[in-house]
């Protein structure tokens, strides 16, 4: 007995994913008859944190939809911006993404980041635990079961995965309220506060500061200010509301 067949368009903008022969048109896949739709496009690479719908011979059916034989599916791209229901938007990056992590921190949004790796199921359950988006590179990671809710960052470029995130996501952004470091919120603070971190140079030159309340690291308008107003300007400019 011949095994069942069914014919898969995956969308140009996840073409990456899948072999260079299936990413343009509609092309024949095997099945069993028993695994769901989102078992079989997860087994052609793609994802299911980046699908938006599974549209079957025009209607959209749910990941568990078992294809049948002879059945037309059609793989599209999340809608953007994408609505996460549910908790505050919050994010988990993973080991690999620090820059991005403090880019995000300094405009303000809520951005939890590993600096070493803990591995693959500490990272699911902490974005379950804390239903945090996880951001990743790593789609092995991102097909974990037990994600709340995740997303692949297409680019190696910290400028190109800033827009994507904040393209996709949509977050609030209030720029400098975050500690870069640890993530904790920033309050004013006094030069008698932070003293113990200013260098005399610093302590002559500067008056305004902010302190971080979780971790107590110092913030003023030092060398780096003017680079990063530029990536906040820029943000702003783009995704600001």
């Amino acid at each position: 007995m011949n095994a069942p067949h069914i014919h898969v368009e995956v969308a140009p903008e996840l073409a990456l994913f899948v072999p260079h022969a299936r990413r343009t048109g509609a092309h024949p896949l095997a099945v069993d008859g028993v695994s769901t739709l989102g078992h079989v496009v997860e087994s052609l690479g793609v994802p299911l944190t980046e699908v938006g719908a599974l549209v079957v011979d025009g209607h959209a059916v749910p990941v568990s939809h078992v294809p049948a034989d002879g059945e037309s599916v059609a793989v599209r791209p999340v809608a953007r911006p994408q609505r996460v229901p549910g908790a505050p938007l919050r994010f988990l990056l993973d080991v690999h993404l620090g820059t991005l992590a403090r880019r995000m921190r300094l405009l303000g949004v809520d951005t939890a980041y590993e600096s070493t790796d803990i591995g693959d199921p500490a990272l699911a359950a902490r974005s379950a635990a804390e239903r945090r988006v996880l951001l990743s590179r790593d789609r092995g990671l991102l097909r974990r079961r037990e994600l709340w809710a995740g997303g692949f960052v297409y680019s190696t470029r910290p400028d190109d995965q800033l827009r994507d995130v904040l393209g996709r996501f949509a977050p609030e952004l209030r720029p400098w309220t975050r500690c870069t470091a640890c993530n904790g919120l920033l309050a004013t603070a006094t030069k008698e506060q932070v003293a113990d971190q200013l260098e005399s140079g610093t302590e002559r030159s500067y008056d305004v500061f902010a302190q971080c309340a979780d971790c107590g690291r110092a913030y003023w308008k030092g060398a780096h200010h003017d680079r990063l107003e530029t990536v906040v300007e820029r943000a702003l400019a783009e995704f600001g509301t």
